[in-house]
Parts: structure tokens; sequence; C-alpha cells
């Protein structure tokens, strides 16, 4: 069998056939020279490989070292627990022992790796988002990964980048749905068209687009900002033109009257008339239609103020006026009325600037009414405080003022407080004159009361009450020797006493003096009157108080006591005065005076 052949047995069976042959010793010993040559290049052959094969074996124990600890030094690891720490035994021994090692950290190598590209793949997806160069949810290239540095330190590092980036990601996220936002509410407000709006600046930002697909790009949000601030402008200007809009209907609506419906048919124009930017909201509420309407309305009620122009100025006029009679200021309202007219007749003037210079006068008249104010409550007191002075005159005159009649005790309260207002009357008098002088000091130009310069007017008031309290004093000397001479003519002729009773009177007439309207009650008219209204005609007076200028019966024309004695009196008026004075001899009954 072949398993039993040997060298021996061959080289027996080669003898044997040699020695049939007849073989020669030379080439027997040749052949056998040959054979140990040809084994012996088969041993060294054989050795060789064995050589080769143990140095592969080196090499690949030596290759394994080294690149275990390339994997050590890449995964960051100082050893590792099945590294083997005997350096003898075979080569294959040394390589079958470090193996599993290598394997293992060559494993961990390659999911590090992996690990490694995942998150550098996020990062330059996210970077690329950010850049504008990577659409949203394109697929970056495989990055390459530095096989020698693959420690967890490095990943770390990049998964921190990675987070910071996922939450600026988010944060840009949410800035551009913030602005996407407000660019809706912007585009309903001013009735634009959102989809075209907001896909002009890209077109993932359309809401049938994922939120987590919209582009984050710096170039987006550049253009989101620079949007929403160009349609907040719009917003601004759209808002003040229908503000402007709104006041000049509002304008336009008083000067003519417009009704009450006429005016709600534009609420959705004028409730924004005193709005901030920030408070419309309504949809639709800046539109260009919804503005275009307003202006259209505004040209037809302006074209209509035309027709209505001499109506309007007339209403002015007579604001302007009401001011001024307020203020007792007289001015020439027949001249103003004749000039509006010729005006508008001529057609010289536009409406509006005739509107907006009698505005201008009202405004003025209001200024000039408010300086009077003050001067004008004082006149006001001045001339109640007189006609109470009056009253107080007649009631003291009244023989049966003291009579138990009914609503007695109600005059005599309110004689009392006369007494006290009339004491007032010179203080009165003295702050009027001081605030009127430094009115007219500070506005260079006297102070004029219907007409009539006021300080002339205090100053006349002040003279005839000085001439009142001298002629009551001629009254009580006059009364005084009028007592003596009575008493004096009582003695009869035979000694007999006359009774003369005190509480009769010698005679009915009263005391003569100017009237409230100018006049003397026996009809002869005073040298001299004081005029408060400014305009007497024809012994009546005639305040320019009342909106329609008509005469005012009601106040009296003059703060002057209706009784006070204006002036020295004729002939008649003095006789009568002394009858009069004759009347009131009593010692019960003396002659009032002003307190």
């Amino acid at each position: 069998m072949a398993g039993n052949i040997t060298c021996g047995s061959l080289l027996q069976k080669l003898q044997l056939v040699w020695d049939e042959v007849g073989e020669s010793e030379e080439d027997r010993d040749r052949v056998l020279y040959e054979l140990d040559q040809e084994c012996l290049d088969v041993y060294k052959r054989k050795v060789d490989q064995a050589t080769n094969s143990r140095d592969l074996l080196i090499q690949a124990l030596d290759d394994s070292k080294i690149e275990l600890a390339r994997l050590l030094s890449a995964l960051g690891e100082k050893a590792v627990a099945r590294t083997p720490e005997k350096t003898s035994g075979t080569i294959k021994q040394q390589l079958a022992a470090i193996a599993p090692t290598l394997e293992q950290l060559t494993k961990k190598k390659n999911e590090r790796k992996r690990e490694f590209i995942n998150v550098q793949s996020q990062i330059d997806q996210i970077c690329g988002e950010i850049a504008g160069t990577i659409e949203v949810g394109e697929q970056v290239a495989t990055p390459q990964v530095n096989e020698d540095d693959l420690t967890l330190e490095r990943l770390e590092g990049f998964r921190s980048q990675l987070q910071e980036l996922e939450k600026e990601k988010s944060n840009r996220l949410e800035k551009v749905l913030e602005y996407v936002s407000m660019v809706h509410d912007l585009c309903t407000v001013l009735g634009m068209d959102f989809l075209s709006t907001v896909t002009e600046v890209h077109p993932s930002l359309d809401d049938s687009v994922a939120d987590n697909c919209k582009s984050i790009s710096n170039d987006t949000l550049s253009k989101l900002d620079k949007t929403v601030a160009t349609l907040n402008e719009d917003k601004k200007l759209r808002l003040s033109k229908l503000q402007e809009l709104a006041g000049q209907l509002y304008d336009l609506w008083d000067l003519m009257d417009a009704p009450k419906e006429e005016r709600r048919m534009f609420d959705h124009v004028t409730c924004n008339r005193s709005a901030s930017v920030d408070e419309v909201t309504a949809p639709g509420a800046l539109a260009p239609d919804l503005i275009e309407q307003a202006e259209v309305e505004v040209q037809r009620l302006d074209h209509l103020k035309y027709s209505k122009m001499k109506e309007i100025a007339f209403k002015k006029q007579t604001e302007l006026e009401d001011i001024y009679a307020g203020a007792h200021i007289v001015i020439d309202t027949a001249a103003a009325h004749e000039k509006i007219l010729a005006l508008i007749e001529a057609g010289n003037v536009e409406p509006s600037e005739l509107i907006a210079d009698m505005d201008g006068q009202i405004a003025k008249a209001k200024e000039e009414a408010l300086s009077r104010k003050d001067i004008l409550d004082k006149v006001e007191r001045w001339m109640s405080a007189c006609e109470e002075e009056s009253w107080l005159e007649d009631y003291n005159r009244d023989d049966n003022r003291y009579n138990s009649s009914r609503g007695a005790h109600l005059n005599l309260k309110r004689a009392e407080k006369a007494r006290i207002l009339v004491n007032k009357i010179p203080a009165l008098v003295e702050t009027l004159v001081a605030k009127t002088r430094a009115w007219e000091e500070n506005r260079g130009e006297s102070f004029m009361y219907d007409g009539v310069p006021l300080l002339a007017m205090l100053d006349e008031y002040v003279m005839l009450r000085q001439e009142r309290e001298e002629e009551k004093k001629r009254m009580r000397e006059q009364k005084r020797y009028m007592e003596q001479q009575l008493h004096t003519d009582h003695e009869g002729p035979f000694g007999s006493r006359v009774t003369v009773s005190p509480n009769r009177p010698v005679s009915s007439k009263k005391v003569l003096g100017p009237k409230s309207n100018g006049s003397v009650s026996n009809g002869t008219p005073p040298n001299r009157r004081l005029s408060v209204s400014g305009i007497q005609n024809g012994g009546h007076s005639v305040k320019s108080g009342g909106k329609d200028g008509k005469k005012d019966s009601t106040k009296t024309a003059s703060p002057v006591n209706s009784n006070a004695v204006a002036s020295p009196v004729n002939a008649n008026a003095a006789a009568a005065v002394k009858e009069d004075a004759t009347s009131h001899i009593s010692g019960t009954d003396p002659v009032p005076s002003t307190p």
C-alpha cells in the first residue's frame, strides 16, 4: 500500500532494479547523489517555506500589536482588560491570544466611526441649512472621519456642537414660524395674499410644508425680517391715511350735519380713527378697497361741500359771533356776512381755505374770550351786586316792609344778604379796576365791554356812587332841619298843639334817580348815565350777549342802582325830593341808606 512505502523500501527496490540491469557503481553513486541533492532541495525548500511562514506570523504579530496600539490610541483607551500580558509562547499562541482583543477593538472602532459619521453628518446638515447651501431634507455627503482620533472626548465635543446647532435650529425655526405668523396677520389686516407673499420669500414657508422642513437659513430670516418691516410700514402708512380720511369725514359730517345713518355706514372706517398701529387687527381693516372707498366718500362730500358752502360759512360765522357775544365783544356782524357772501359768490377762495380761515378766527376768538373770562366773571358779580343794591333801596323805602304779610320774612332774609353783598361792592370794583388795567397793559389795548371801555364804566360808577352818598347826606341834613321846623310849628296860635301822625306821608313821591334803562322816573333825562351794555337806544339798552343780537329786556343796561341819584336834578325834581323827604319825618321810619 502506498501508505507503507518509505524511502528505504524504495531504495531497496531501486537496488534490485539496478542489479537486474547491471548498473555500474558509478552510475549508482551518481543517481544516489542526485537523490540526495533532490532531497536536500526539498528540505531546503520546506525550510524556506517554514521560515517565510514564521516571518509572516512574526510580521502579523507585530502588525497586530501595532494595530492594537493604534486602536487603543484612536479610541483613547490606555489598556484593555483582555489584552495579553504574556509575550512568551509560540508565535501562533501569541497571535491567538491577541486576536480577540484586536477583533473587539476593531468592532468598537467601526461603531465609534459610525457614531462620528452620524454626528458629523447632522452637523454638516444643520450648518448647510443655516448657511442656505443645503435645502431642507437634502442628504449631505458622507463626511471624512479622522480614524486616528475617535476618542469619546472628541465625540462628546461633536455631540455638544450638534446640540448647540439643534438648539439654534429650533430657535431659528421658532423665529421663522413667528415671522410667518406675523406675515399672515399683517396680510390679513392689509387685505393681501398671504401665500404669494410668504412663498416669495421661500417656497418651504407654505402652510402645506411641515414645520421641520421649513427653511431656516440666514437669507430666509433676513428676507422675512424685511418683509415684516415692509408690511409694518405699509400698515402704518395705510392707518395714517385711513385716520386722515376718517378725520376729514368727521369734519365734513360735522360741517354738513350729516345724519347718524349716513355716518354709521362708515363705522368700519372711523372705528380706527384713534387706534394705534398694534390695536388694528381686524381682517381687511386696512385693505386697499376700504381706503379707496373712504377716499371716494371724502371726494363726494368735499364736492357737496361747495354747494353747501354758504350755509357752512354762515354757521361758522354764527359760532364766531356767539363766542364774541359771550365775551361781550362788539363786532360788525353785517359787514362780516357781506364779506363772506361776496367771497363765496366771487369764487375767488377755496371752500377749505375759507373754512380754515374761519376756524382760525374761532380759535382766536376762544383764546380772546378765555383771557377775558376772569374779568367778565367779576363784572357779572358786580352787576348782580348792583341789582341787589337797587332792590335793597326799594325795600328800605317800603313803609310796609315790617308788616306780617306773606313772604315778609323771605324779603327780610334777602335784605340781610343784600346788605352783605352791597358792602363788598367797593372792594369788588377796586379788584376789577386792577385786573382790567393789568389786562390792558399786557395786551396793549383797551378792555371793551359791549363796545364801551370797562374802566370808563367803572370810573363813572364810582363817581355816581360818590354823588349818591353826598345826596344821601344832604337828604339826612334836610330831614333833621325839617324835623326841627315841624317841632317849632306844632304850637298853635293860642298855645294848642297840632297832632301830626308821624307815619302818614306828606307826599307819595319818591327820590328821583335814573332807571335801569337810563331814564328818570318823572321823565326828565339825566345829564349823565352809566352804560354797561354799551349801546342804548331810545332810553332802552340793547345787549349783544344773545346769539341773534336781540334786545335783552330781562337784564339791566347799567350796574348803577336804579334808584340812585345819578346827577343833579332840575328844579321840579328837587322840589319832589324835598316833598318826599318831608313825608319821612318820623322817629320810627328813618331815611334808608345803602349799607
